[in-house]
């Protein structure tokens, strides 16, 4: 007798695909303009465990002064080269979907593999952005030239003084700043701040729409762990000021999706599993291959150490980080 199985049944690649290309493509999008182009999402093939680019360091004493009097031998300086050098994360997912779930939902199962898709397609943007700015305070935070520390100073919040004094750190670059990144209880403090102060149109617009101004430059909020410093207390933040591609997300390894049926269980189910890598780097530093090591657990990730600076000149750092704590 013939019988439909659901070995028989349509396998849900395309319609997983198309629910995933349509979620990224909106955050990829959204995000890359949200940050003014300084967390950068893009997709290149990666081999191996890191992706390398050399370049030349800036050369010390390059010019000098030359005394006009003495035919003594002249002592050349010499060009060097370094490395910026992004680690690769290998990421896996596997979700059970069941055919009975769909029915009963009253939905096809169409319908619900594209979901999954697009919610597959939103994790992987958020655990994308997390892991970006974890490198980012990681290997930002230790550099005394480019941190505001508030935290021990008499308004321990944020402030727009306080903002002011880390973009200081970086002199005459400051223009090269062009967003800030903050936890949404930096940025509500900020408008606390905005309206306590009465700052002349500020306060306005932050009472009219609870629209925060961010000194010319846009602000994006995520309450992303990776923005709270777990180990100091009372909680304290940091609020990422960066310039253009202080941060480069490369989706390196494109995400391989296996659906297949599973029989020989109370329901059918229909298996997802996906596999992908996407490598991170951060603007003037490079991972530490001896002491970071391949794929880097979360941890090894937050660990200073494992980002070496190779920028000479600070104000060609990812940017400006002020630690500051709740008002």
């Amino acid at each position: 007798m013939a019988t439909t199985l659901a070995s028989d049944m349509k396998i849900y690649e395309s319609q997983f695909q198309s629910g995933l290309t349509e979620m990224l493509t909106q955050n990829t999008e959204a995000f890359n303009a949200a940050s003014n182009g300084s967390i950068i999402l893009r997709s290149a093939d990666v081999k191996g465990n890191y992706e390398q680019a050399a370049f030349f360091k800036t050369i010390a004493n390059l010019i000098s002064r030359q005394d006009i009097t003495s035919d003594a031998a002249l002592t050349p300086v010499k060009m060097t080269e370094d490395e910026n050098v992004s680690v690769k994360l290998h990421r896996k997912s596997a979700t059970d979907l069941t055919f009975k779930a769909a029915k009963m939902a009253g939905i096809s199962f169409d319908e619900m593999v594209f979901a999954h898709g697009q919610q597959f397609a939103k994790a992987m943007i958020v655990d994308q952005l997390n892991s970006a700015l974890q490198c980012a305070q990681a290997a930002l935070a230790i550099q005394a030239d480019v941190t505001n520390d508030v935290t021990g100073a008499t308004t321990k919040s944020i402030t727009y003084s306080n903002l002011i004094a880390t973009l200081a750190k970086f002199g005459d670059a400051s223009d090269k700043v062009v967003a800030w990144v903050m936890h949404s209880q930096q940025y509500f403090d900020l408008a606390q701040n905005a309206i306590t102060a009465n700052v002349t149109n500020i306060a306005d617009g932050v009472i009219r729409r609870v629209d925060v101004a961010g000194l010319g430059r846009p602000i994006l909020v995520t309450d992303s762990p990776s923005l709270i410093a777990t180990a100091d207390t009372p909680d304290s933040y940091f609020v990422l000021g960066l310039q253009a591609g202080a941060l480069d997300v490369n989706q390196s390894e494109s995400v391989n999706t296996v659906i297949d049926n599973v029989t020989g269980l109370e329901q059918l189910v229909v298996r997802s599993q996906s596999e992908y890598a996407y490598n991170v780097g951060v603007k003037g530093f490079k991972w530490d291959i001896a002491n970071g090591g391949a794929n880097p657990t979360s941890g090894t990730l937050a660990t200073s150490s494992n980002w070496d600076k190779v920028a000479t000149d600070k104000k060609d750092l990812a940017g400006v980080v002020l630690k500051c704590q709740a008002a």
